[in-house]
């Protein structure tokens, strides 16, 4: 088997068999790299053998699975992570070794140690054709919004800024405030991280949104319009779940009316970010307040759908309901096979990198909750495996502060706040 040399650090190659990977270690290997989808072609390894031969040779692992049409930001990211973090060499592999080294391409340019127009010529120097990268930065280069995901591993949460390439006008959707509930600290480090790289980027905050009251994070939204000065929005079902979570909280004082947002959107509305035109699409289901966000070519749509080798969302929340879930992803796969679906969480299954881009066209294809589904099964399906799932673990101290537009409770008389606490509110949800 070939193995290409790269850089001191980085090497390539076709598909190895994994009672090869003792030889890697003894070459001074440190870490194997699968760039390879599962299940691509009979007596293919697989994720599992590959990680399982690693772990016994010594050797560090990571499931980077791409296809050439298929790559996004996200993938060239964890893979520039796994180079980062190995401090030694590393061998990526895919079918030919093409797309490992695409991914190690695409982030030189990404990052500005490599032009664009040498990306072939650099392929060619090692018997490589990346004709394909070439394609994937033309694409990029022609796609509005530009999107940054910044994922937060504590919560399987991505955080979106969503700008406009021409006036720098950006929205930052979905922030995270963070919170340790074993201690009940707050911190502000995930949303700092954005306010980072908006000030590097050059631009401007024009909207703070949440797609729905989260029940697995805090929001930051209240924190970055204090920072910004920009107005936060959501859907405006917001005061349907705050007025049923008064109830569940007993807070007959709290307002539950809206208002700790600057505007609440309804179905059909538009906004503007710089020259963008954003327009929301009420997306209920997971919770009576979802919406998404459809902003140029990109769609964000909180927990409706995953990741095609995900699913889709859960609906056994409080407000939650199977069969609207179906016609908010009906909405949702309506919108052109070409449009960028970004969702709200991802949770690495099989220990691949975190992903958050997708397609219209690629969830039809490969989603199986969706793919040759009807509704009525899709129901079915939906409710057995939400009456198996544990409720998420921040639920009833997120809801609280979300509810309130991520706003903490109040400092009471000993200068402390306070979150309240029901015991037994969500009858029959799964231990």
């Amino acid at each position: 088997m070939p193995v290409v040399k790269i850089t001191d650090n980085l090497s390539v190659s076709d598909q190895p068999e994994p009672a090869i990977f003792g030889d890697f270690a003894e070459q001074g290997f440190a870490v194997v790299v699968n760039a390879r989808p599962d299940g691509e072609e009979p007596g293919q390894p697989g994720n599992i053998a590959e990680a399982a031969a690693a772990w016994s040779a010594g050797l560090n692992y990571a499931f980077i699975p791409v296809t050439g049409p298929t790559i996004t930001a996200a993938d060239i990211r964890a893979f520039q992570k796994a180079l980062s973090d190995a401090g030694a060499p590393v061998l990526a592999h895919c079918k030919s070794g093409t797309r490992a080294l695409t991914l190690y391409a695409l982030g030189e340019v990404r990052d500005g140690r490599m032009k664009r127009e040498d990306v072939e010529s650099f392929g060619r120097n090692f018997g490589f054709d990346l004709s394909g990268a070439a394609r994937w930065l033309e694409r990029e280069d022609a796609r509005v919004p530009r999107v940054e995901g910044f994922y937060d591993a504590r919560t399987g949460s991505i955080q979106y800024v969503v700008s406009d390439p021409v006036t720098k006008a950006c929205a930052i959707i979905d922030p995270v405030l963070d919170f340790d509930e074993k201690s009940g600290a707050t911190a502000t480090v995930s949303a700092d991280a954005i306010l980072d790289h908006v000030r590097g980027e050059g631009l401007e905050v024009e909207w703070i949104l949440d797609t729905h009251p989260h029940a697995d994070h805090f929001s930051a939204a209240s924190y970055l319009k204090e920072k910004t000065g920009a107005p936060t929005a959501i859907g405006a079902h917001v005061v349907d779940v705050q007025r049923l979570w008064k109830d569940i909280y007993n807070l007959p004082e709290f307002a539950a009316d809206g208002s700790q947002w600057d505007r609440l959107f309804e179905d059909g509305d538009t906004f503007r970010i710089g020259g963008m035109e954003g327009r929301v699409l009420f997306s209920p289901g997971h919770t009576l307040a979802s919406i998404t966000y459809v902003i140029g070519d990109a769609a964000f749509i909180n927990d409706t759908l995953f990741m095609p080798d995900s699913g889709t969302a859960r609906a056994d929340f409080p407000g939650g309901n199977a069969q609207l879930l179906w016609t908010s992803i009906q909405r949702i796969l309506a919108l052109p096979d070409e449009t960028r679906l970004f969702t709200g969480h991802d949770y690495q299954p099989e220990g691949r990198n975190a992903k958050w881009e997708s397609t219209v066209g690629e969830q039809k294809r490969a989603n199986p909750h969706i793919a040759g589904m009807s509704e009525a099964d899709f129901i079915v399906a939906r409710e057995a495996r939400d009456r198996t799932l544990p409720m998420p673990k921040l639920i009833l101290h997120a809801l609280q502060v979300n509810m309130s537009g991520g706003r903490l409770p109040e400092p009471e008389d000993n200068g402390r706040r306070y979150l309240k606490f029901p015991l037994n509110a969500l009858e029959g949800a799964a231990w």
